[in-house]
Parts: structure tokens; sequence; C-alpha cells
């Protein structure tokens, strides 16, 4: 029979290796990237290797000039090499064939999982290294200008039904997640109706946790006819120092993707964003 204290060591135990595990799960998450291929063929499912790596060493390391190195250029024709399994989903599942070509020309999400060691030692051949730590939750704090108006993005507002949507797709990929404030929130705090203009990135900090959020992303959209798309700014404060950078001329999710990215690349300590 244990004794109450071999009980309480057990239990101890216990209960480490079960936070072990979750967080060996949690890391295992980050080693897979899903690329979208045309059918399953051989060829499309190499592309789509090619495709997947780049994704999975950005979204290991949080590090976007990642797929700029000369090294990187000289794995790609080996990419399906460091696939340790992968997996097809139908985009059009439950959707009937319709057309004379069949299934195999149909869009596929195709989904490669790596081995922590193997994009580990990549990242460390590039000079780069993974992006272990937890990653922050982005309060998004937005405004909107077009031709027509000017708005504050906000999860319960009905100006743009899309951009959040927009946002979250932009955050999946950096194993990232995004909260954006309700209206009422926005109305208490004068935001609404002034826009950010005069709120320092310190007190949107403090507003981030009040909804859920570990830091502050604040940005504002503006359509430009002349860039013939949005330009966009963003701002984030890391360890005191506020950062900030622009896109111009895009859309407004590739600027999501902007925001998003140069937020993984401050958080992961890996610079400012490009």
């Amino acid at each position: 029979m244990l004794k109450p204290r071999s009980i309480a060591i057990a239990f101890a135990l216990a209960v480490i290796n079960e936070a072990a595990v979750a967080h060996a799960d949690d890391h295992s998450r980050l080693y897979q990237a899903q690329a979208i291929v045309t059918g399953t063929g051989a060829v499309n499912r190499e592309l789509g290797f090619k495709d997947c790596l780049g994704r999975v060493l950005i979204r290991v390391s949080g590090d976007q000039r990642v797929t700029t190195e000369n090294a990187f250029q000289a794995m790609l024709p080996h990419a399906g090499s460091f696939v340790a399994t992968y997996s097809y989903r139908d985009r059009l599942e439950g959707t009937p064939i319709h057309d004379e070509q069949g299934t195999h020309d149909r869009p596929q999400d195709l989904t490669c999982i790596y081995m922590p060691d193997t994009i580990d030692q990549l990242l460390s051949t590039l000079g780069h290294k993974p992006w272990l730590s937890p990653r922050p939750k982005l309060a998004i704090f937005l405004v909107v200008r077009d031709a027509r108006r000017t708005f504050v993005l906000t999860r319960d507002g009905d100006e743009s039904p899309y951009m959040i949507d927009a946002f979250e797709a932009a955050a999946r990929p950096l194993a990232m997640a995004i909260i954006v404030p309700n209206k009422a929130m926005l109305v208490s705090r004068g935001i609404a109706t002034t826009g950010l203009a005069g709120t320092a990135q310190q007190e949107l900090d403090a507003l981030a946790k009040t909804i859920g959020g570990d830091v502050a992303l604040a940005g504002s959209l503006v359509w430009s006819d002349k860039d013939l798309g949005w330009v966009a700014d963003w701002s984030m404060m890391e360890n005191g120092k506020i950062h900030h950078w622009r896109i111009r001329g895009v859309s407004f999710d590739d600027a999501f993707r902007n925001a998003v990215g140069g937020a993984a690349q401050i958080a992961s300590g890996n610079g400012e964003p490009q």
C-alpha cells in the first residue's frame, strides 16, 4: 500500500508528465503547413511540398525573411524529402463532380507534417532558430477609411463583415490568434468616434488585456486610388519599444498578412518587419 507521501509524489509526477506531453503537442502543431494544390498527382504534389516547406520554416521561426536566404532555394528541389507525412482534403468535398475532368483536377488542401528535428536543423542551416515560446494573442485596433466612410473595426460591427475573417485567416499560418474589441468597449473609451488619434500604444496595450489579448496591434487601413489598393500602417510595442511598418497598394487580405507577419517578426525576436 502506498504511503501518502508516495501518493503525493506519484500524483505530482503524473501532472508534470501530462504537462510535458501537452507542451510537446503544442509545439508539434507548429511543425505542419498547408498548401492548396490541384488534384493529387505527383507533379502538383511536389509544387505543394515546396510551398509547404517555406510556410513551415516561417511558421516555426516567426521570421518572414527565412525564405529569402540563398540556402533555402537550394533546399527546394528536395522539399518532399523533408516531409514526414502528408494528407489531402478535397476543397469541394460534398460538391458533385460537374465537369468532364473528373476528380484529378479538383482543388485539394495538402497538409504536410514534419519532424521537429528536421525543421530545426534546416533553420539552423539557414542561420535561424525555432520560436517555441508562447505566441501572443493580438488585440486588433484598426481604423479603416475608404472613399465613403471611416470606421473602427469591431467584432459586432457590420461595416465590413469579411475583414475579421481575413485577419483570422492571416493569423492561422503563423499559429497565432487575434481578438477584436466590440463597439461598447470602444465607445466607453472614446475610440469609436475619434479613432486611434491621441491614444498611446501603452494605453492600447492595457485595453488589449481587458479584452483577452496579450498585446495591441494598432493600424490604419486607407484606400488609395493612386496606389490601386490599400495603404496599411501598423504599430506594436515590445519590451517598451514601439515598432512601425507599412505596406502599400495591396488587398486587405495581403495587408492583414503583412500585419500578422510583422507582429510575429517582432515577438519572435527576429528584428524589424519588412
